[in-house]
């Protein structure tokens, strides 16, 4: 088998979306004459864990760990609450504190890229004895945190290798980027840095046909769109809940907020008591106050269950009961191209998908080619309605199912059989 390192942050027991991606790949490369080499920090300051994880991390695979710096930690022993907000990504636009603006401030103009910055030379020390040694010719880079591609930067200064850089998201185009209260010479320095990666990789992956279109304009290295996926273990049947269940899994920051569906939900609550009793909105996860505000603002809170975060195993199971999938993301372009990871494990569950996002968003195709369930702007309103009532009567008759197509093509193996083809090189 060729040997590929994989550089990464987020590693089980990391939890959330970020880690998924790159141990489910890991959990496949060997299937396709790929051997994986794994190297993550000692001890990271992970916002979340999800020790279930860990099962999936293969028992033989090779893993490699080096300490890191960690700012958000010494942050965190004096403001808390404020850190790990930020950290987790969750940065209020309204009602934000002098604090946070001050964090987000030091944030984006000192620790460039990113916070875990501190671990790039140390790494790149490390990392270029153990290529020779253990004979190592391909590695990958997966971001963000984007410090991360550093690292492999400083190695191919060094070393003869071929370079992968997986971009999970984009790095200066993404939604919280602006939010960073950067300088002029801060947002310099982010254009120079991503240009030089863009530029010194080998070949680039991306999740989403937007993202390729935007690095395309940046470097002549090829670039292949690898989405996420769901795997393939997830089938087992859960029970369907009683309630006209509206499940959103995963964090709901304040700009996405889809303020028209709170309010047309309570309309059809309004004009159809069975719809009200029936109806229970649940949302596992982060969940920003701005979000609850207005849900308690549409008179629905006595109808919402906030859960909070849990197991990856536990919200495959909420997604398999629920009755309705929602999928929110940010009202802008610069987010058309975000194709949230837990869509695809929505079309496993064959639940169906309620999407409110941007104009020309790419889940709509998505969804749309795979007859998985409806995608609206935020500003919809009558065909919202019109679709929830006609999803309320067929749950009233036990007859709210989807019958999807082709979503075999984002099962994790098939997706890591693609993968390989761009590791495997003479």
């Amino acid at each position: 088998m060729q040997k590929v390192l994989i550089i990464t942050y987020y590693w089980p027991p990391a939890g959330g979306p970020g880690v998924q991606r790159w141990l489910k790949f890991v959990k496949y490369l060997r299937d396709f004459n790929v051997e994986p080499i794994v190297y993550v920090p000692e001890n990271p300051n992970y916002p979340i864990t999800d020790p279930s994880f860990l099962e999936d991390i293969p028992a033989d695979l090779k893993v490699y760990k080096q300490p890191i710096v960690e700012p958000y930690r010494w942050a965190g022993s004096l403001f808390g609450k404020k850190t790990k907000r930020i950290s987790s990504g969750i940065i209020r636009s309204e009602n934000q504190s002098l604090t946070e603006g001050l964090l987000l401030w030091i944030r984006g103009n000192f620790f460039i890229p990113d916070a875990r910055k501190f671990w790039v030379k140390p790494s790149v020390r490390f990392l270029a004895e153990l290529l020779q040694k253990e004979n190592i010719k391909t590695m990958v880079t997966t971001g963000p945190p984007h410090s991360v591609h550093l690292i492999g930067l400083g190695l191919c200064q060094q070393l003869d290798l071929r370079w992968v850089a997986d971009f999970r998201d984009p790095w200066t185009s993404i939604g919280y980027h602006k939010k960073l209260k950067l300088t002029k010479a801060s947002q310099r320095r982010h254009k120079q840095l991503e240009h030089t990666v863009l530029n010194d990789a080998d070949a680039i992956v991306v999740t989403s046909g937007t993202t390729k279109k935007e690095f395309e304009a940046l470097t002549k290295v090829p670039i292949t769109v690898i989405t996420n996926g769901y795997d393939g273990d997830i089938s087992q049947e859960t029970a369907r809940d009683t309630k006209f269940t509206i499940s959103h899994i995963g964090s709901l920051l304040s700009g996405r907020n889809p303020k028209n569906l709170w309010k047309v939900l309570a309309e059809l609550a309004a004009e159809h008591p069975e719809f009200k009793s029936a109806l229970q909105l649940q949302l596992i996860g982060v969940v920003s106050a701005d979000v609850l505000e207005s849900i308690r603002d549409a008179g629905l809170e006595g109808c919402t269950s906030v859960i909070g975060y849990v197991s990856h195993q536990e919200a495959l199971a909420y997604q398999q009961g629920s009755q309705v999938l929602l999928l929110v993301e940010i009202d802008t372009g610069e987010t058309k191209g975000i194709i949230p990871g837990k869509l695809f494990e929505y079309m496993a569950a064959k639940r169906p998908i309620l999407g409110l996002g941007p104009k020309d968003w790419e889940v709509g195709d998505i969804i749309g080619q795979t007859n998985a369930g409806a995608t609206f702007g935020y500003s919809a309103d009558s065909d919202l309605k019109s679709l929830l009532l006609k999803w309320f009567q067929r749950y009233r008759q036990n007859g709210l199912e989807v019958s999807s197509k082709g979503i075999e093509a984002y099962s994790r193996r098939e997706l890591t059989k693609k993968l390989a083809t761009e590791l495997l090189w003479a």
